[in-house]
């Protein structure tokens, strides 16, 4: 199985982090958010990634390199300029596609050009490069095969930003912070899509959410995974935050993985 990372984006509302470096790479812990998110769907045997680049893209391969290079002890003979790796720590099995798909180029866009890489491989998988949760994905897979759809999302409920007031006359009667509020569905990421959603997507400037999802909708081929856990995007240095200060507790409900 694989899945498309969309990774490309400006991260405007996260200018504090993203000034240098796209949001995917701002970190949680020690390790940007792109990386907790393909922990995450190798948990479920998904390792083969496509990373949808733009917005400073070489931070991103940089780190891939990084991560798979320097990781361990070497030694390095100057006179024949051979580097010899040892004591290295086992790798993550990943096989990791660095694809640039333009600076500008929309969602939808980005996965229109994966498509000569992708529509031959049959069902592939697709998420933003700025949200975690503990969705489990090998049910998510079953949902989307069980329907027959082209498309499936991953319906969550939108984190509390603030705390709940209940009013009576002018008296507070209640205050709460609540982890999650009524406000609704929305579109978590954590997509499942057939080749077929490639009809969906024209060029460039197609936008994932407003015209091929929307468009899915209409021809009655997009369906919805509620997931009622945890989900939390980091659009905001506030979100930043709360996940760095779950991961740091230990309580990080993401993190299924092992190690």
């Amino acid at each position: 199985m694989r899945v498309v990372i969309l990774a490309g984006g400006m991260g405007t509302r996260l200018s504090e982090e993203t000034d240098t470096k796209p949001k995917p790479m701002v970190e949680i812990g020690e390790q940007p958010v792109l990386w907790h998110i393909m922990k995450h769907y190798a948990h479920f045997g998904v390792n083969e990634f496509f990373i949808a680049l733009g917005y400073k893209g070489e931070v991103i391969k940089r780190f891939m390199w990084d991560y798979f290079h320097l990781n361990g002890s070497m030694t390095i003979d100057g006179s024949t300029r051979q580097v010899e790796p040892h004591g290295r720590e086992q790798h993550d099995d990943w096989r990791v596609h660095l694809v640039d798909t333009g600076r500008d180029t929309m969602t939808g866009g980005r996965v229109k050009r994966l498509e000569p890489l992708l529509k031959d491989g049959g069902t592939f998988m697709l998420t933003y490069g700025d949200g975690v949760g503990n969705i489990d994905v090998d049910k998510l897979l079953a949902f989307h095969r069980a329907h027959g759809k082209l498309a499936t999302i991953t319906a969550v409920r939108p984190p509390a930003r603030f705390g709940g007031l209940v009013l009576e006359g002018d008296r507070v009667a209640q205050f709460s912070e609540k982890p999650q509020t009524g406000e609704g569905w929305i579109n978590g990421g954590f997509m499942v899509f057939e080749p077929g959603v490639f009809e969906y997507m024209h060029d460039d400037k197609t936008v994932l959410e407003a015209h091929t999802l929307e468009e899915l909708a209409q021809a009655g081929q997009l369906a919805a995974y509620r997931h009622e856990q945890f989900w939390q995007c980091m659009d905001t240095l506030r979100e930043k935050r709360l996940l760095d200060g779950l991961w740091q507790s230990g309580q990080a409900p993401w993190k299924v993985w092992d190690a």
